[in-house]
Parts: structure tokens; C-alpha cells; sequence
């Protein structure tokens, strides 16, 4: 069985815990208006590679993952091609080696599911909680991966929500707040917090970048948010306020 492999990216450091092996995989559901790797979307497209590849070169640098580090797969979003993943993950746990999986969380089948029940650590992209919003910016609705982020607490497995803040589009306070409301926890009279989900290990704010821009301009794509500014430091410096009212566990990358 093989995957279609966009490309690879090692040492990171930005997609999960230690450093990581990042293999970046073909085809994605959204449209994201600010998406940094436009061509990574189409089903069409990338290297078909084969599982026994991957898990080499994943074993050479294993040296250098330590305890904390491991592979992590994203793209594109990874879990269009599950069927394919389910036993690549299953040869590199064999070999010990920590999965992470950077996921929209907008495709479900018994493929997914099973692929997330073998991932050690799901980096789950919430784009934006308002529905209408979401459907702007992504093309596609967020309750299915609302359900994902569910699904992963009821069964207990860890995942970190990773948020792009980008100006005019995802900063909405009343949108942050209503996220923070579904998914943390509320501070009582004693300082104390209750509620909230138990399995978010980390929250990240990702702020807006303007990257791949030249990549569209490859692609003969427009850039449509060509005037949208960098955030700037009072706009980042708000949201992590705002963040850490509902959780304990945020950071800005």
C-alpha cells in the first residue's frame, strides 16, 4: 500500500512535542483562504511512496526524536488517506516511534476512527468556531470536526487545539469566547476551575503568516487576502488573554 507524499520536513520542531519527522500528505476537504501550502489540496498530485520508505527513514532519524519526538503526519489533511496510514502507523509504533496527526477533523469514517484510536497525540485545527464564519473562510462546515474533538475526549486521547488568529477573520472576541466556552473550563469564587475538556493538552495560537503567497502566484491562483496585515503585537498580546480565561495550557507559536 502506498501514500502520496507532498513532501517531508525534518527536525521540526512546530508539529508536536519534540523533534519530528513532518510528512506532509496530499489532498484536503477545505479551501482555507490563508492556507500556506495551496498545493497540497488537490486528491492529485504528490509521490506515491511506499509504507516500507516511510518507516525507514523514520527509523534512521529516530536517534535524534530522544523521548518526546517521533513522526508527525499532516499536509494537505492526512485523514483522506487513513486506509493507507492505518498500517504505516501500525509498523513505526512497532518500531517505537510516537505519532502525532495535524488534522482538520472534518473526515469521519471506520478508517479515521481507527487511525485515531493507534495516533498517540492529535493536533486538531480549529479554524473557527462560528459556523458561518468557518464556512467562509474553509468552504466547509466545523460540526464534524467539533464531533472529532468529542470523540477524542470521550475516548481519551490527547490532543492539542491549534488556532490560526488572523486579523479581520478568525479574531472575533465573541467567537473566541464561545470557543472557549464549548471546549475549557470556568474559574469559580475559590479559583478553582471546573468543567472543561480534560484531554486538551495544549492550546496553540498560530499567528497569521503570509508564507505561501509565492505559491499561489506559481499556480497561477489569486491570493485572496492579499490586504489582510500580520498580526500585530497588542492583537496576539489579546487574544492569549482572552485564551487563557478558559484555559491554563496556551501558548503563542
Amino acid at each position: 500500500m502506498e501514500l502520496k507524499v507532498h513532501s517531508y520536513e525534518s527536525m521540526g520542531t512546530y508539529d508536536g512535542p519534540g523533534l519530528r519527522l513532518v510528512i506532509f500528505l496530499q489532498g484536503c476537504p477545505f479551501r482555507c483562504l490563508y492556507c500556506a501550502n495551496p498545493d497540497t489540496i488537490p486528491s492529485e498530485g504528490g509521490k506515491p511512496t511506499g509504507i516500507g520508505e516511510i518507516v525507514e527513514m523514520a527509523v534512521r532519524q529516530k536517534p535524534f526524536f530522544g523521548k518526546r519526538g517521533g513522526v508527525t503526519f499532516s499536509g494537505g489533511e492526512p485523514t483522506m488517506q487513513a486506509k493507507a496510514l492505518i498500517p504505516a502507523v501500525k509498523e513505526l509504533k512497532k518500531n517505537g516511534i510516537n505519532i502525532c496527526l495535524d488534522s482538520n477533523g472534518a473526515i469521519w469514517n471506520l478508517h479515521v476512527e481507527r487511525l485515531l484510536e493507534l495516533t498517540d497525540l492529535v493536533l486538531l485545527d480549529v479554524k473557527e468556531f462560528n459556523p458561518r464564519r468557518h464556512e467562509e473562510l474553509t468552504g466547509r462546515s466545523n460540526s464534524q470536526t467539533l464531533l472529532t474533538a468529542k470523540w477524542l475526549e470521550e475516548h481519551g486521547k490527547p490532543f492539542w487545539l491549534r488556532y490560526v488568529l488572523v486579523p479581520g477573520l478568525t479574531d472575533f472576541e465573541e467567537d473566541i469566547r464561545a470557543l472557549g466556552e464549548h471546549f475549557g473550563s470556568r474559574t469559580l469564587p475559590d479559583g478553582s476551575r471546573s468543567g472543561g475538556y480534560r484531554m486538551i493538552q495544549r492550546v496553540e495560537i498560530l499567528p497569521y503568516h503570509t508564507l505561501g503567497v509565492n505559491k499561489y502566484r506559481s499556480l497561477g491562483q489569486e491570493y485572496r487576502l492579499k490586504d489582510v496585515k500580520l498580526n500585530t503585537k497588542e492583537q496576539l498580546e489579546k487574544a492569549e488573554r482572552l485564551f487563557k480565561e478558559y484555559f491554563e495550557c496556551v501558548v503563542t507559536n
